[in-house]
């Protein structure tokens, strides 16, 4: 899997939903929603889900192994790091 692109989208300083992420596979695949939250010990990645008929929030898209999900995780969480320092290096930022 080549992770070609990752957009931050939104980025939320409030509350657990920190950002809203785009990420594109082999310059073929666009997933839209990607979560970036923060949990009570670390920032995680979820991915796009929705809401079912009776209620439960379904994934849309997943990773089926957790080499996958980490290296996912991984780029998500870089990209989103790198977002914010340079925010941070602009002044009137965030």
């Amino acid at each position: 899997m080549n992770i070609s692109d990752i957009r931050i989208r939104k980025v939320m300083p409030d509350g657990r939903l920190k950002a809203v992420v785009s990420m594109t596979v082999d310059n073929a695949v666009a997933v839209h929603d990607i979560k970036i939250v923060q949990g009570d010990e670390r920032v995680f990645v979820a991915m796009p889900s929705r809401r079912d008929e009776s209620g439960v929030f379904r994934d849309i898209i997943h990773p089926i192994s957790p080499e996958a999900r980490s290296e996912i995780e991984a780029a998500v969480i870089s990209a989103y790091e790198r977002y914010l320092s340079a925010q941070t290096q602009q002044p009137g930022s965030l």
